[in-house]
């Protein structure tokens, strides 16, 4: 029994489809990561070879049912050593494979095959969006391949079972999608190139889906509210005289509002949404709640809500998501705080106006250093205007 290369246009159609359907991609920093992946496995019988070989012992073929499906899975750990290149190392099981041939005289051969090892690959990642990356491996494989056979009738098996330790290569390709910084899903494809017991060398293929997850990652640290009170100027009336009690006291001066300072209150983006998310989280609403029973009794002439990221990512990308959020915290103070709509405006600055400077948060590559120094700059900023 001999397993050989099978077609894999359908797998490879998941993957497109999946590519397409993803919204976002995330380049993945340095550390180490565990995970764990289940599928399907196929190979191809040699159907020709195993006729030949009954031919051989004065056999005719009538006919042959494969097994040539069946269920794999594996379990990997490694180490990301950027957002490019990691190291990845492991234990597969590809499943059982076999054949039933009956022959003429009247007999029957039947034989099975399990092929289980260890891997080491090296992985190559391009991040995509945010959150997709698309993924291809390379490297060796020691399988393990144990054999059965088994006969009725005039057929006879002389060695019944057999072993084979070999090493050979394997690749793939996949999809990687992350949730979190600690947990993403994976989707591949992958070939083992394996021998048999009786000499003969192909390939198995595997489709699997998994969940990863990364060690010691960072833990977003939401920036402290910084409440800055509004004050109440009033203008002090001057003393009036005494007048002669024959002439009345003339009425007060009217108190006149003094325009106040505008208010300005900057709250972290971790503090209000989720992950590369514009939902305002349970947290956040909580926030944005308080922020508008300070408001209570004060007459405003203007509220600016205004969204910021970091600059990791497109500016593109961080455009429209800074977009989104102040648009996010507009519309939760209008239906929840009950503020007037007509009076805010909402509106991305996308990366442009960092709290951080260039010479303390250096590098391009999205690490978990780079991402925790940048903190300050993802925020929402509300600024209010008005007079009480």
């Amino acid at each position: 029994m001999t397993p050989t290369p099978h077609k894999n246009a359908g797998a490879l159609s998941l993957i497109t489809l999946a590519l397409f359907a993803s919204p976002m991609a995330l380049a993945q920093g340095t550390g180490w990561y565990g995970g764990a992946n289940a599928g399907r496995s196929g190979a191809e019988i040699d159907d020709a070879r195993i006729t030949s070989g009954l031919l051989g012992q004065g056999f005719n073929t009538t006919s042959i049912q494969d097994r040539d499906r069946s269920n794999g899975f594996k379990l990997y750990g490694g180490y990301q050593f950027g957002p490019y290149v990691a190291v990845e190392g492991g234990y597969f099981d590809l499943g059982r494979f076999g054949y039933k041939a009956n022959t003429v005289p009247a007999g029957s051969l039947d034989g099975e095959l399990r092929a289980r090892g260890l891997n080491l690959d090296l992985v190559g990642t391009l991040p995509l969006t945010r959150s997709l990356s698309a993924i291809a491996r390379v490297g060796v494989n020691h399988a393990r391949v144990n054999s059965r056979f088994s006969s009725t009738g005039a057929v006879q098996v002389n060695n019944p079972t057999a072993r084979k330790n070999e090493t050979n290569v394997k690749y793939g390709l996949g999809l990687n999608y992350a949730f979190t910084d600690a947990l993403a899903m994976r989707l591949e494809v992958e070939r083992y190139r394996v021998n048999d017991t009786i000499g003969n060398k192909g390939d198995i293929d595997m489709v699997s889906v998994g969940l990863v997850y990364r060690f010691g990652g960072p833990t977003p640290q939401p920036t402290p509210r910084t409440e800055v009170p509004m004050p109440l100027v009033v203008v002090a009336q001057e003393p009036v005289p005494t007048a002669p009690a024959a002439v009345p006291p003339p009425p007060p001066a009217p108190v006149v509002p003094v325009p106040a300072p505008s208010r300005r209150v900057s709250l972290s983006a971790e503090s209000l949404f989720g992950f590369d998310a514009n939902t305002v989280k349970p947290e956040g609403r909580a926030s944005l709640d308080q922020f508008a029973r300070d408001l209570s009794g004060t007459t405003y002439s203007s509220i600016s809500v205004q969204g910021h990221t970091d600059r990791l990512g497109s500016e593109a990308y961080n455009q429209k998501l800074s977009e989104q959020r102040a648009a996010a915290v507009k519309h939760h103070l209008v239906t929840v705080g009950q503020l007037n709509g007509s009076k805010i405006v909402a509106e991305g600055r996308g990366e442009t106006q960092p709290v951080t400077k260039p010479e303390d948060c250096q590098g391009q590559q999205r690490t978990p250093a780079l991402v925790a120094c940048l903190q300050p700059d993802r925020r929402v900023e509300v600024e209010v205007t008005g007079t009480r």
